[in-house]
């Protein structure tokens, strides 16, 4: 610990002066700028996929990523893979400062001389998001709607206040309940993944030349982990911000389960020409 704090002191700069949390948030702030713009086009993508039901026609081929890709470049442009970018930053970059900061506040609070075991690090990274998925549910809303393609917002500014002056303030906080169901898990579930599979390895492997590789790898697999786990909530999420009718998270997963039965019996009636009741 001594040591680390005396590595802090040495790093040159302002940056190496500034309160430890602060780092954190600039360093979070950073990472969420390059995270938005690799993964954007991903993520408009799922955005489209999850609300595709809503318009499905009967007998309807199913409709794959690749396929999501490529309709969006021919009917807009390639850039419009990027559309919803500008919310996504809004969102990000001060939204994840928010996570980290919060996340090294609480560590050194609770945890300051042990580290967390699996149980409490569930909980860790469930608090930290819980406060920036509140503070930035706004932009959330927004850049769900813009990736939908439903809806043409000129700008964040302009999207705000549209919902403000067409559906209240309410709209603006729609699918709060879906959206801490998916990100308070989401990373609980991931920083318990992380900081366990980095304490099964030898102490070689995480000190070595790799290390960052290693790191990497565990994100990774931590990320699958806990997305596999929170999709559900993430798809309800998407319909409620998308729609204008102020669902309430039941009313979002009675509908999707019904769309999804609804094209599961079609399939199959389909496939055997039986009619299922």
């Amino acid at each position: 610990m001594q040591e680390k704090q005396d590595s802090q002191s040495r790093t040159p700069g302002s940056l190496g002066k500034a309160h430890p949390a602060l780092k954190a948030f600039m360093c979070g702030s950073l990472s969420g700028t390059c995270s938005t713009l690799l993964f954007q086009p991903l993520d408009l993508v799922k955005t489209r996929l999850q609300t595709l039901q809503n318009n499905a026609k009967p007998g309807a081929p199913k409709v794959g990523m690749f396929r999501v890709f490529i309709h969006v470049i021919r009917t807009e442009n390639f850039f419009s893979l990027w559309k919803g970018v500008s919310p996504s930053f809004v969102r990000c970059i001060p939204g994840v400062g928010i996570y980290f900061s919060t996340f090294y506040s609480l560590k050194q609070h609770f945890f300051l001389n042990r580290a967390p075991n699996a149980g409490e690090a569930v909980l860790l990274g469930a608090g930290a998001r819980t406060v920036a998925g509140i503070c930035m549910l706004p932009f959330t809303v927004i850049k769900t709607r813009f990736e939908s393609g439903f809806y043409n917002y000129a700008s964040v500014p302009g999207a705000l206040r549209s919902m403000y002056e067409t559906e209240g303030v309410r709209s603006l906080f729609s699918g709060l309940t879906a959206t801490l169901l998916r990100d308070a898990p989401f990373s609980g579930i991931y920083v318990m993944f992380y900081s366990q599979a980095k304490r099964a390895l030898p102490q070689e492997v995480t000190s070595a030349p790799y290390a960052p590789l290693v790191n990497f790898s565990c994100g990774v697999v931590a990320g699958i982990m806990a997305s596999l786990v929170t999709q559900p909530a993430d798809v309800v999420k998407t319909h409620i911000q998308v729609s204008p009718s102020h669902w309430s998270t039941a009313d979002a997963v009675r509908y999707i389960y019904k769309v999804v039965r609804s094209c599961l019996l079609r399939a199959f009636w389909l496939e055997t020409g039986n009619l299922v009741c």
